[in-house]
């Protein structure tokens, strides 16, 4: 009788957990080790349940942040901080703007919810979502051929590690292909592994920053077809949420 009120017990949890997770709810490994742990009747880190999005399992309960680099005042000044500039006006936040807001549009049009932030915004202290992306834009300054292209960097350290790496592969490999820009790995600096929104967000909530391209080489292509800007980090976002594959092939 023990064994089998264990197997109905096991039967129970294994049947919730599926009915409820989402694809990027719950990485394979943590998914696998709450399930063994469930099995041998060990206590878990934490309830399988913390792992899910909360409510339905439709995807429309699916909350994506999207934050527009250097928007809003910085609390520290008073006042706003457009980032890079180049010297006829354009400023980073223009494109890093109008980014964001075709991202939000696309993302909604495939029937997630997605808040647009700023970058101090109130609403990232303890943020909670199936994933975070942070917009931005690099230097307007003439550094060489090879300052041309785009960067993604999860932090340093992270609590959910496989998640974060899930979706910075997830980004690399989208916004490359929609954007044809070359990856740029070699220039991420700690201004993005130490990024300040990592350390205000929730820890359970998987976050990336990307550089979508160097305002002084990238410039045409970014302000004329930031319709495929936005669709780059759109398709990464899908990707991770979908729990598509990833081809990081991208090295030279």
């Amino acid at each position: 009788m023990r064994h089998l009120a264990v197997s109905l017990a096991t039967a129970a949890v294994v049947a919730t957990v599926f009915t409820a997770w989402k694809p990027a709810a719950l990485s394979p490994s943590e998914l696998a080790g709450q399930l063994a742990a469930a099995l041998e009747g060990k206590p878990t880190e934490q309830p399988v349940s913390s792992f899910l999005s909360p409510g339905s399992t439709d995807q429309g309960d699916l909350k994506i942040g999207i934050v527009v680099g250097h928007s809003g005042p910085n609390p520290d000044t008073g006042y706003a901080d457009p980032g890079a500039q180049c010297r006829d006006g354009l400023t980073e936040l223009m494109i890093n703007q109008a980014v964001g807001d075709l991202v939000k549009g696309t993302l909604e049009a495939a029937g997630l919810k997605v808040d647009l932030l700023e970058e101090w915004d109130d609403r990232l202290i303890g943020y909670r979502g199936v994933a975070l992306v942070s917009i931005h834009t690099d230097s307007c300054e003439p550094s060489g051929e090879y300052a041309t292209g785009y960067k993604v960097a999860a932090a340093v350290e992270t609590k959910v590690q496989d998640k974060a790496q899930r979706l910075v592969a997830c980004m690399i490999d989208r916004y490359g292909r929609a954007t044809d820009l070359r990856y740029h790995p070699y220039s991420i600096t700690i201004d993005m592994t130490e990024y300040h929104t990592f350390r205000e967000i929730h820890p359970q909530t998987p976050a990336v920053i990307i550089e979508v391209g160097f305002m002084y080489l990238d410039r045409e292509f970014l302000t004329k077809h930031t319709d495929l800007v936005a669709r780059g980090i759109s398709d990464g976002i899908l990707c991770y949420v979908n729990n598509e594959p990833a081809d990081l092939d991208w090295e030279d």
